[in-house]
Order: C-alpha cells, then sequence, then structure tokens
C-alpha cells in the first residue's frame, strides 16, 4: 500500500506512470488493453461532434463553447497519442461541476437555453468516457439530439446543410464502429449511400404525413426568449439600437408593383402612455371589422413575417382586410389571434390614404392629451407659446413643425444620452437624435399645445430584393412618427424625423445621416457586391422559407387534390403513406438485389463458365480457389485440359496479379464465352 492514500490496486493503472505500476513476476509491467476507439473511429466521431456543435456556439455562452472545445481538444490529444480515457473517478467531478455551472448560468434547469448548454457539455464529456461500443452510440444520439436541437433556434438553410452534415459523419461513425478494418473512402461511401437511401422517405414522410399548424410537441418555456425587434415600451435610444441590425423583420410581395418609399409605413405598437422619458402602449379594444372607412387606392400584398413573440402584424397602413382569425385594434394596428412564434404568411390589404369616418372615445382623445407633472418644462413652455392665439388645432400643427424644421435639428444613429428631462435635452441641449426622439418630442408638444397625439413605431421604407422581387423591412427600418386628432379627419400621421431628415424617408437609412458618420457594414457604398450577395442568399433563403417550412396543411390539401385525391382523410393519406414508403422499400431492395450480382464482364464470364463445367459433372466448390478449381476440371475433362487450364491461370493472374486494362479483360471474357465444351 503507498504511504498516502487508497491501495494500489484501487487505482486505476494506465494513468499511473509506469514507475509507480504494480510489477509483475520477474519485473514485467502488466500489458495495458487497447483503447476502446481507433484512430479511425475517433476521428469520425469527433468530427461529428464538432461539426455538430460548431453552430450552437452561436446561441450557448461563451463559456459552454470554450469547455466544449476544451473537451474535444482533450479527446483528440488522447486519441492522437493512443492513451486511455480518463478515470470515471475524474470525469464525475467534472459533470457536477458542468451541471453546477449551467445551473448558476441559467437560474434553473428546465428550458430550451439550459437544455441545449447541457446537451453541448455532455457530449464533450462523453467523448471522454469511451470505453465501448455502447459508449460510442450513445454519442452518436447525442449528436443527433443536438442537430435536432439546432432547428430550436434556425431553420435556415445554411443550419438544415449544418444538420445534414452531421448527420452523415455520425453515420460514418457507426459504420467505422461496424467495419473498423475498411478503408476510409469505403466508410464515407458507405455512410453516404445510407443517407441517400433514407431521404426518399424524408421526402415522402414530409409530403405525405399528416401537418398539424404548429408544433408536435410543447416547446420549452424559454423558446421564444430571444426575439429581437420592436416592443411595447419606446425610450431614447431603444430603436436606434437596432439601426445597424440587418436582420430581416418581414418580407412583402406585392400583387402589382409596391407602394412608393413614401407610402411605406408598416404599423406596429401605438404608444400613449408616457411618464417622462418612456412611451407605452395603452389598453385598447379589438374586433374582427376595422374601427374605420377605408379610402383610397387599395394594395393586395403577402406578408411573410420573422418570428418576434407578439401580436401585432406590422401591416401597411392603413390595413385593410385581414384574413381570420386576424383582428383589427382600435388604434388602427392589425392583431394576429395568437403571438407570432413561428415564421407565418399573411394575405393583406391595404390603403395608403388616411381613413375616414374615424370615431373615437372621449377617454382615449383624454390619455392622448396627458403629460407627467413637472417634466420637460421648457418644451411644455415652448409649446404653450405656439399654441397661443391659435384659431385651431391645424395651425398649432403648422406651427410646431415650423419651429421644428427652424430648429436644426440633426437626425444620428449614434444619439448622445439624455438626462431624466429627455425632450428638453434633445430640443434644447444636444438637438441630435433618432426617430424615437423627434417622435417624442413632436408628441409632447402637441400635447402641450393641446391638442391630442400618441406615437406610432413600426418601420419605415424597405428593400425591393432584385432577384425575387420581395420588399425586404430589417430590423434597421425600425422607425417612430407621430399621429395627432383632428377634428372631422380623425388621427393625421405627422413624421417629424423627415423635417430634418427629409431624404429617410424616400432614401432609407444610410442617405439621411449627416456626411462623415460611421455607416453600418452593408450600408456602405464600397460594398455593393456584398449587398448583391446578400440578395443572392436572401432570394434563395425565401425560396426555402416559402417552400419548405411554409408546407402547411393548406399546401398539403393542395398537393393532395393535384394527385387526384380531393377529400382526402386520415386513412386515405395514412394508406398512400404507407403505400409509397413499400414502394421505396421494392425499390431499395431490388437495388440491393441488383448490386449483388457481378458487374464485372470478366467475372460474369468466369461465372458461366464454371456453370457450364458443372453441368459437365465438376462442380467448384464455394472455397476452391480458381488454378485448384482448373487443375480439378482439367484432371476430370481430358479433352478440354488444355484450354481448361490456361483460362483458369489467365484469370488468376488478372483477378489477383496486376491490374489488367479493360481490353485484356473483355480479351479473356470473349475466351471464356467462346470455348466449345462439347
Amino acid at each position: 500500500m503507498p504511504e498516502h492514500g487508497l491501495p494500489l490496486r484501487w487505482l486505476p493503472l494506465r494513468w499511473l506512470p509506469l514507475r509507480w505500476r504494480r510489477r509483475g513476476k520477474g519485473g514485467e509491467t502488466p500489458a495495458l488493453p487497447p483503447p476502446a476507439l481507433d484512430r479511425r473511429q475517433g476521428a469520425w466521431l469527433l468530427g461529428a461532434a464538432a461539426v455538430t456543435l460548431a453552430p450552437h456556439t452561436a446561441w450557448v455562452p461563451g463559456w459552454v463553447a470554450a469547455l466544449c472545445a476544451l473537451l474535444l481538444g482533450w479527446r483528440a490529444m488522447l486519441l492522437w497519442r493512443g492513451s486511455a480515457p480518463p478515470p470515471g473517478a475524474l470525469l464525475l467531478p467534472l459533470a457536477l461541476a458542468a451541471v453546477l455551472a449551467v445551473r448558476a448560468e441559467f437560474g434553473h434547469f428546465f428550458g430550451k437555453d439550459p437544455g441545449v448548454a447541457m446537451l453541448a457539455l455532455l457530449l464533450g464529456l462523453k467523448l471522454l468516457e469511451i470505453r465501448a461500443a455502447r459508449d460510442i452510440r450513445a454519442t452518436v444520439l447525442l449528436c443527433f439530439f443536438l442537430q435536432l436541437a439546432l432547428f430550436l433556434e434556425s431553420q435556415s438553410p445554411l443550419v438544415a446543410a449544418q444538420a445534414l452534415a452531421g448527420s452523415l459523419l455520425a453515420l460514418v461513425a457507426l459504420v467505422a464502429l461496424a467495419d473498423p478494418r475498411a478503408r476510409w473512402r469505403e466508410q464515407l461511401r458507405t455512410g453516404t449511400t445510407l443517407l441517400l437511401q433514407g431521404l426518399p422517405f424524408m421526402l415522402v414522410l414530409f409530403l405525405l404525413f399528416p401537418r398539424v399548424q404548429g408544433p408536435l410537441w410543447g416547446l420549452p418555456a424559454d423558446a421564444f426568449s430571444a426575439r429581437t425587434g420592436l416592443s411595447e415600451t419606446m425610450s431614447p435610444g431603444s430603436i436606434s439600437r437596432l439601426g445597424e441590425s440587418g436582420a430581416i423583420a418581414f418580407r412583402a410581395a406585392f400583387a402589382g408593383p409596391p407602394p412608393p418609399p413614401a407610402q411605406r409605413y408598416w404599423r406596429g405598437p401605438v404608444l400613449t402612455e408616457f411618464d417622462g422619458r418612456s412611451w407605452r402602449a395603452a389598453a385598447f379594444d379589438e374586433a374582427a371589422t376595422p374601427f374605420y372607412t377605408p379610402d383610397g387606392a387599395r394594395l393586395d400584398y403577402r406578408l411573410t413575417l420573422e418570428a418576434h413573440n407578439r401580436r401585432w402584424l406590422l401591416a401597411l397602413d392603413y390595413p385593410g382586410s385581414i384574413q381570420p382569425p386576424a383582428r383589427y385594434a382600435s388604434d388602427h394596428h392589425a392583431l394576429a389571434a395568437q403571438p407570432v412564434r413561428a415564421r407565418s404568411r399573411f394575405e393583406l390589404t391595404a390603403y395608403p390614404a388616411t381613413p375616414v369616418g374615424a370615431q373615437e372615445s372621449t377617454a382615449t382623445l383624454s390619455a392622448a392629451l396627458r403629460l407627467p407633472e413637472g417634466a420637460n418644462p421648457r418644451s411644455v413652455a415652448l409649446a404653450r407659446t405656439l399654441a397661443a392665439d391659435a384659431a385651431s388645432h391645424e395651425v398649432i400643427l403648422q406651427r410646431v413643425i415650423g419651429h421644428l424644421r427652424d430648429s436644426r435639428l440633426i437626425y444620428t444613429l449614434r444619439p448622445p444620452l439624455l438626462g431624466r428631462d429627455t425632450v428638453d435635452g434633445f430640443l434644447f441641449e444636444t438637438r441630435r437624435g433618432f426617430c424615437e426622439h423627434f417622435a417624442s418630442a413632436f408628441t409632447v408638444l402637441m400635447r402641450a399645445a393641446g391638442v391630442p397625439a400618441r406615437v406610432v413605431t413600426g418601420y419605415q421604407g424597405g428593400e425591393l430584393n432584385p432577384v425575387d422581387a420581395h420588399l425586404v423591412v430589417r430590423q434597421a427600418d425600425a422607425h417612430a412618427w407621430s399621429e395627432v386628432w383632428l377634428a372631422g379627419r380623425g388621427w393625421v400621421r405627422v413624421d417629424p424625423t423627415a423635417l430634418a431628415a427629409p431624404r429617410r424617408i424616400e432614401d432609407g437609412l444610410a442617405a439621411a445621416l449627416p456626411a462623415g458618420e460611421l455607416l453600418p457594414l452593408m450600408l456602405r457604398p464600397q460594398f455593393d457586391w456584398l449587398r448583391d450577395l446578400r440578395h443572392r442568399w436572401e432570394a434563395v433563403s425565401n425560396a426555402w422559407n416559402q417552400r419548405v417550412l411554409g408546407y402547411n396543411p393548406e399546401r398539403q390539401r393542395e398537393l393532395l387534390a393535384q394527385l387526384g385525391f380531393h377529400r382526402a382523410d386520415l386513412w386515405t393519406i395514412a394508406g398512400l403513406l404507407g403505400g409509397t414508403c413499400l414502394l421505396l422499400f421494392g425499390a431499395l431492395l431490388l437495388w440491393a438485389v441488383h448490386r449483388r450480382r457481378p458487374q464485372d464482364p470478366l467475372e460474369r464470364a468466369w461465372r458461366r463458365l464454371c456453370h457450364r463445367l458443372a453441368r459437365l459433372g465438376c462442380r467448384r466448390a464455394p472455397w476452391e480457389g480458381p488454378l485448384a478449381y482448373g487443375q480439378r476440371a482439367a484432371a476430370a475433362l481430358p479433352r478440354h485440359a488444355d484450354a481448361v487450364r490456361e483460362l483458369a491461370a489467365a484469370y488468376a493472374r488478372q483477378r489477383y496479379g496486376h491490374a489488367p486494362s479493360a481490353a485484356e479483360r473483355r480479351a479473356l471474357a470473349r475466351k471464356m464465352n467462346t470455348l466449345d465444351l462439347s
């Protein structure tokens, strides 16, 4: 027993230095067992794990990604050196530490984010634990689980390609486990063949398996927590932070030409309550019909809205007819029946002209005049001065607009910080702001002057993709404007940002920013080629979204109708699905039988020759080689002894000797086929 610690026989000898190991008889060191994972198997398994974990680094915490990389590197080093895996006495504390770290990071274990982080760490630890074939299979299963978890974060074609690549490497790892002596090219070819054999079944299941609207299982509670974009509140800097984001908020495909930029106002939350710094949405009523009478030209379009975990639809002002079960809000924005938690399509109409016949309650108009007591005193005093002796609200509106236009306010993507009275700080001190500063200041001035006003947030503009003719609206197009209530006209849109930066409305964000201000990468003129590449990639992604991710129950019914099943019930679909799968199984079976037949003309000729000799009473034994069989057949058939012996020897030379040319194989096959044995 060592001087300190446990008996030596309890310790893993393969982790002890040679000089510490117990000597056997004669002073010999016991032989170590071979590692359970050879280098080729380990390379495929490490490749599958690396390709599986790589996309998750964009979503898991940085320390999780770093620890996973460290664990994979540790396993690669052990594999390269041919060392045995570390003992369980070391891995168990590591696993417990990982569990506690995940708990400390997220505060709980149940949910998408901690679940994926835990699976990623367990995959790295499982690689270090491999001692038997079952450990390899468990590691492959973990890879498959993590590939599935990718689609909780993104369903883009790039993520699908990454998951497919990870699945291929995982299959090859299983092939290497079943046939470790095969060459790596053969293992890769076998894994690819297995994957290709599964693709037709995947396609059939995708097209014919009964579709349901929404997921087949309950998603974790935090599956939709990481959504960016607009919210029900607005404060200084909240929208300018989105100004550098190139993420797509939604796409629109119009039945005709898209509206001009000045009419591209996509309405979102309407904010009425103000506490001196932040704006918030107030309660509103809902109805199945609009609270106004649409007027003017009608625009028909299809809105493909990215998930934002809110109910608003970001419809083009002003929304007309909406497909049920969507609703209308009393503040004129469109609502979905449920929060938009997956990419969704809506058939909509819009009337860009200001709606007529709108009525408003006294409570709503009173809320649109309310200001916090004592907040922004200089702005309130300015508004009262502008409203003095004004004959109507229209006159006050023109005076406030004129004052803001003459104030030479600067539109900037990086506004300075403001104090407690944000409107006073913007109008009288910094004079630099983004759209939320302009909309907030204008609305406060109008309210202080006695005119009901409110802030509307949403998006303005959009970029037409020349590849697929879809209008793409990004998070950088997030915008805020104002509405004022004028008797006899209703709520009238006023965009204060256009007073300081009129090019923002017509030409977009880049044209409106002051000279010398640093532009986001994709807005810089020297990167036109990069924008062209983005257009092409986004067109591919849009086609994927519309045709693959957008394959819903309605489109499945359309496909079945095209196949002749106009009223297909569940049993019809099940029979069609089962019959198609049986046909695929039969096709694969015929292909497998066909592959078992020798395809080489020389091999076919040799088999035919053996069959002809067997009919003459000299059957070849399964274990018998060509030379031995040729000698025996020559002895049994003296009339053809020389020819049979010569053909058998030539076949042995070509099959097991030098690599013959195609002409040599054909010539020998011709001699075998034309040999006269009568």
